[in-house]
C-alpha cells in the first residue's frame, strides 16, 4: 500500500517561511518523480514544483519561482519543499504526488499517488 504523508503546514505571516516533508511508504521511491500541488478555496489544483527521480530537473511554477524550493533525500523516501517570502496567495492546502510515468510534470492526471494534503495559511 502507497501512501504519501506530509507535514508541516500551518498558520505564518506574510514574509515567512515554512518547510514541508513528505515521505513515502509502498513504492521505490527513487524511481518516482515527486511533485507538490496547492488548491485553494474554490480554486483547481495547481502545480508547485517538481523533481525528478535523480533530482537533476526541477521545474517551478512562475509563481513560486525563486521563493519555493524542492529538494529529495532517497536515502529518506523524503521529498521537501522550502516555502520563503510567504504570500496571502500562497494560502491553499499543498499536496505532495508521486509520478512514475513519463509525462509532463504539471498535470495532475499524471501522477499515480497523492498525499491528504495540508494546510497553509498565510495572514497579511
Amino acid at each position: 500500500q502507497v501512501q504519501l504523508v506530509e507535514s508541516g503546514g500551518g498558520l505564518v505571516q506574510a514574509g515567512g517561511s515554512l518547510r514541508f516533508s513528505c515521505v513515502a511508504s509502498g513504492l521505490t521511491f527513487r524511481t518516482y518523480d515527486m511533485g507538490w500541488f496547492r488548491q485553494a478555496p474554490g480554486k483547481e489544483r495547481e502545480f508547485v514544483a517538481a523533481i525528478s527521480s535523480s533530482g537533476g530537473r526541477i521545474p517551478y511554477a512562475d509563481s513560486v519561482k525563486g521563493r519555493f524550493t524542492i529538494s529529495r533525500d532517497n536515502a529518506k523516501n523524503t521529498v521537501y519543499l522550502q516555502m520563503n517570502s510567504l504570500k496571502p496567495e500562497d494560502t491553499a492546502v499543498y499536496y505532495c504526488a508521486a509520478k512514475s510515468r513519463i509525462a509532463d510534470w504539471y498535470s495532475s492526471r499524471n501522477y499515480d499517488y497523492w498525499g491528504q494534503g495540508t494546510q497553509v495559511t498565510v495572514s497579511s
